[in-house]
């Protein structure tokens, strides 16, 4: 399942949302294709999705939730990274 919490983390003078799988990477990597996300919008373990794009992630079948639920849905599938490492990708 894509997951997607409320666009509230500030960056670049605009908010952002996090789009995760609980399921794989490949299911991600093909969601955020077919919304059109650039590759360069990866971070490790989620996209950063601006706030612009959140009501389309959504319609597209992303289920809205929590930044707490993302992060306890990534460890429990064994996607979460942490950010030392998702910095040294």
């Amino acid at each position: 399942m894509i997951l997607v919490d409320e666009p509230t983390w500030p960056a670049h003078g605009r908010l952002w949302s996090h789009l995760a799988s609980d399921t794989s990477f490949a299911e991600l990597h093909a969601f955020a294709a077919r919304i059109g996300l650039p590759p360069r919008a990866f971070d490790g373990d989620h996209y950063d999705l601006v706030e612009d794009r959140h009501a389309e992630a959504v319609a597209a079948g992303a289920v809205p939730t929590t930044s707490r639920a993302i992060v306890a849905a990534l460890h429990a599938a064994g996607l979460r990274r942490r950010k030392t490492s998702r910095l040294a990708r």
